[in-house]
């Protein structure tokens, strides 16, 4: 398998990590993630019309750089080395994921905005009782005229308190944990009804519990087949699954970088401890977990067109591996450093918050070791 890049996903790597090395330093993400709304819109508006970036995924009909899966991985990874909290994930990977995979009018009018930097998406999709069965849902979707009344809770919505849509599934028929009767839908964050609790999350980022009240939705919303849309949503899940594994491979990186310059630095004995034997085996095991995270990233970012069961088999291997390593690269990192790892003023600390919350983001390394298993035992 080649995992070579193409000339223009260097420029494309190349271009991202210049641009949020001159804007994106640790002090100022702090500033962002300080200030009341949480985030500078300028960075997406820079990503958008200056660069390009938000169009990097997308095809040339609709204004994008013609790429996909493996665009969205560079991306998310440069996002990871500087911690970004810019909505990248829920509304081009997962949003313009779905609208990829729908077409018609929908994906016509909305790619375009997205590649704009014009609409921000949110992906409420997560409920307190589901753990990470995606048909699990109370959420319901009752049809009424030629609409729907939508009604529930979705809990840490990420990115809703910036959004200008959700994505939101809801069951339209079926059983609280039926396959069937599972619908998406595409709509305005503004619409009467739509009650917004939110919070800043431990990583910096914000997120918000949404809770749906008798809210009027268009016909038009519905994204795909009425109560068909599982499928769908299982796909748009995987292909996100393996954007934060390429995120995590950033953030382990940098956690490995930091580490290794500490112990450089740092002396007892009135040497490095660098020179110690234990902490140069430390540095080389957590280097191999980085790069091994990179190749499987890349490996499921690779085997996402391949049909539903080998695609979620390739994707729970990448993404049990990348959150074990994860683990394991954070808490060497922090145990390195010892106390000063998780003071607010160093940035290992917030790197270290950044790969734990990785680890669980769309499942545990368990719960995709559990599904691997049943993939791989029903062949």
């Amino acid at each position: 398998m080649d995992f070579t890049y193409t000339e223009t996903q260097d420029m494309i790597r190349d271009t991202l990590a210049r641009f949020l090395g001159d804007t994106y330093d640790f002090e100022t993400r702090q500033k962002f993630i300080d200030s009341d709304s949480g985030r500078d819109p300028a960075i997406w508006t820079a990503l958008a019309q200056e660069l390009g970036m938000l169009g990097a995924a997308f095809s040339e009909e609709h204004g994008g750089l013609g790429g996909g899966a493996l665009e969205n991985a560079i991306i998310m990874e440069e996002l990871g080395k500087v911690l970004g909290i810019e909505p990248y994930l829920p509304t081009v990977v997962i949003a313009g994921g779905a609208l990829k995979a729908v077409g018609g009018v929908q994906a016509e009018t909305f790619i375009p905005e997205i590649i704009a930097g014009n609409v921000i998406v949110a992906f409420a999709y997560a409920e307190p009782q589901g753990r990470y069965d995606l048909a699990n849902l109370r959420t319901n979707a009752r049809k009424e005229g030629g609409g729907y009344v939508l009604n529930g809770h979705k809990s840490v919505v990420y990115a809703a308190p910036w959004a200008t849509h959700l994505l939101v599934t809801a069951r339209t028929g079926g059983g609280q944990r039926d396959q069937d009767g599972v619908s998406l839908f595409l709509i305005d964050a503004s619409l009467p009804g739509i009650v917004r609790r939110d919070y800043p999350t431990v990583d910096g980022s914000r997120a918000s519990e949404i809770y749906f009240e008798n809210v009027a939705v268009p016909g038009d919303a519905l994204l795909g087949g009425e109560g068909a849309a599982l499928p769908l949503i299982e796909r748009i899940v995987d292909e996100a699954t393996v954007a934060v594994c390429a995120e995590a491979t950033g953030v382990m990186q940098k956690l490995h970088e930091g580490t290794l310059e500490y112990t450089q630095q740092r002396k007892q004995f009135g040497v490095p401890i660098a020179k110690f034997q234990v902490l140069q085996h430390r540095m080389v095991d957590m280097f191999m977990e980085v790069e091994q995270a990179r190749s499987m990233t890349i490996m499921g970012t690779l085997k996402l067109g391949l049909p539903a069961d080998e695609r979620k088999a390739a994707v729970s291997a990448a993404k049990a591996k990348v959150a074990r390593g994860a683990k394991f690269v954070g808490q060497n990192a922090i145990q390195t450093h010892g106390g000063i790892g998780i003071t607010q003023e160093l940035s290992i600390g917030h790197y270290f918050k950044r790969a734990t919350m990785i680890e669980s983001l769309f499942g545990t390394a368990d719960h995709h070791m559990e599904r691997y298993e049943q993939l791989v035992l029903a062949d």
